[in-house]
């Protein structure tokens, strides 16, 4: 069968994109991806466009993006924007580096942890447990 200009079903563009039939209509739901009218005896069909649409999706969230910022992406998907999807790349990275940061930071903090539960002798109790019992709660969104 070839892909021509509306030969894939939802199933089919599942398939070629590697994605769940679910999260397609997801994303139709979220309004990444249209909802193409019922053709050919109620079976909607789906064009190389929606495909490439998918793929786009799935090529930004490899890296990274939220759906949110996906979307603010293919607002900007005429190619003249480019300023704009600069800037949120570069606020992107941004993050990413500061999850870096924030990752190096428990890295550490779980290295210190694991030695200090092989030095602990006679009736002390599990350094990393107690140590888990009186770390203070964090003010933030992330755990």
């Amino acid at each position: 069968m070839s892909k021509n200009n509306a030969d894939f079903t939802i199933g089919s563009l599942a398939k070629a994109t590697g994605v769940n039939v679910e999260t397609i209509r997801f994303y139709q739901r979220k309004g990444l991806v249209a909802e193409p009218d019922r053709m050919h005896g109620a079976i909607r069909r789906y064009t190389d466009s929606d495909l490439a649409r998918l793929q786009f999706i799935k090529s930004a969230q490899r890296i990274g993006f939220s759906l949110d910022e996906i979307a603010e992406l293919l607002k900007l998907d005429d190619g003249t924007h480019c300023v704009e999807a600069r800037d949120l790349a570069a606020q992107k990275l941004r993050d990413v580096r500061q999850r870096i940061a924030d990752l190096r930071g428990i890295e550490a903090a779980l290295d210190q942890l694991v030695l200090s539960c092989g030095q602990a002798t006679g009736s002390v109790k599990c350094p990393l447990i107690e140590s888990l019992h009186h770390q203070p709660r964090s003010t933030g969104t992330r755990a």
